[in-house]
C-alpha cells in the first residue's frame, strides 16, 4: 500500500527529474552560444585561407576582426582552419548537401567552431542552416579573363541586369570555372542557359586567377574580393569582363542555436564603424573597394 509520505516523495521526484531535463536540454541548446563562449574563454574562429580575409599566414581582414571580436567579449582567440566542404558542418554539426537554393541534411559530425568569417557571401541556402551578423564586405560575382581572351569587358550600361545581359551575350561556346558549394558555383547563375560550358575547379579559390592566366580555361567566376586582388597581383594579366549577379554582401555566420553571440557581434561591429576601427582594416587588406562600392561604407 503507497502512503500518502510516499505518494508525495514520488511526484516531487517525477517533478524535479523533468525539470532537470528540460533545464539540461536547455543548457545543451545554449551552450554553444554566448554564455558557453564565455565559460569556455575561448572564441573558435572558423576559416579557410581566402583572399585577404583569411591569409594563412595568421592575419588577414576577417582574422583581425575576431580577434577584435574576442577582446570584446574578454576570452581568447582560437583560429581553426577547415575547408570549404567542412564549414558549415564544423559550425552546425550537420554535414548538408545543396539542392538548387534548398539544402538537404546528410549527416552529423562534431562542430568546432563558434563563427565562421573568411569572406563568406550570404546565399538563399546557406541562410537555411546558419544564421548571417550584419553584412561586413561588400561583393559581385564577376566573369574574369586572362588577358589575351577575345572576351571583351563590357561597358556598363548604368543597370545592373543589362549589364549582366551584355556578359552572358559573350558566354557560348566559352568555358568558364567555378566551384561546388560556394558563391562561384556554375548553377546559381545558370551559365548552361546562356551556353557556356561550366567546368568545376578541383583546385582552391586563390587558384582560380592564375587558372586563366595559364590557359586552363579562358574565364572564370570571381567574387569581388579575390577579382581585386588578382588586379593587384598579375596587373595586366588578367581583365575584368563584367558582373553575372547583383551585389551581394558577405557576413560572419553563426549556428541557429547561437542568437546571442551573433546580437554580441553586431553590437561590436557597429561600435568598431563608429570608431573607424572596422573602415581602418578594410582599407589595410582592400584599399581599392572603397572606389568600387562607396555607398557601402559610408
Amino acid at each position: 500500500m503507497i502512503t500518502g509520505k510516499c505518494f508525495a516523495a514520488k511526484r516531487m521526484f517525477t517533478i524535479l527529474l523533468v525539470l532537470v531535463t528540460i533545464f539540461g536540454a536547455s543548457i545543451a541548446a545554449y551552450c554553444g552560444d554566448l554564455a558557453g563562449v564565455k565559460q569556455a574563454g575561448v572564441l573558435r574562429h572558423l576559416g579557410v585561407p581566402y583572399a585577404n580575409f583569411v591569409t594563412g599566414a595568421g592575419d588577414g581582414l576577417d582574422v583581425e576582426l575576431m580577434q577584435l571580436f574576442s577582446a570584446y567579449l574578454d576570452v581568447k582567440y582560437e583560429y581553426v582552419q577547415t575547408t570549404w566542404a567542412d564549414l558549415i558542418g564544423d559550425l552546425t554539426g550537420k554535414r548538408v548537401k545543396t539542392v538548387g537554393d534548398d539544402v538537404e541534411i546528410i549527416g552529423r559530425v562534431p562542430i568546432k567552431g563558434d563563427v565562421i568569417a573568411n569572406g563568406f557571401t550570404l546565399l538563399p541556402w546557406r541562410k537555411k542552416v546558419v544564421d548571417y551578423s550584419d553584412p561586413t564586405f561588400p561583393t559581385q560575382i564577376w566573369l574574369v579573363a586572362g588577358a589575351d581572351s577575345a572576351l571583351t569587358p563590357i561597358r556598363s550600361q548604368g543597370e545592373i541586369n543589362k549589364d549582366i545581359a551584355l556578359v552572358r551575350k559573350q558566354l557560348k561556346g566559352r568555358v568558364v570555372l567555378g566551384v561546388p558549394n560556394t558563391c562561384l558555383e556554375p548553377s546559381l547563375y545558370k551559365l548552361g542557359d546562356a551556353g557556356a560550358e561550366a567546368r568545376l575547379f578541383a583546385g582552391n579559390l586563390n587558384e582560380l586567377a592564375p587558372a586563366v592566366i595559364t590557359g586552363e580555361a579562358e574565364a572564370t567566376l570571381l567574387d569581388v574580393p579575390d577579382a581585386l586582388i588578382a588586379l593587384e597581383k598579375w596587373p595586366g594579366k588578367v581583365k575584368v569582363i563584367g558582373p553575372l549577379s547583383p551585389m551581394q554582401g558577405m557576413a560572419p555566420a553563426f549556428a541557429k542555436t547561437s542568437p546571442h553571440l551573433r546580437h554580441a557581434f553586431n553590437q561590436f561591429l557597429g561600435e568598431s564603424k563608429k570608431s573607424g576601427t572596422y573602415q581602418a582594416l578594410v582599407k589595410k587588406y582592400y584599399p581599392a573597394v572603397f572606389s568600387y562600392y562607396p555607398e557601402f561604407f559610408q
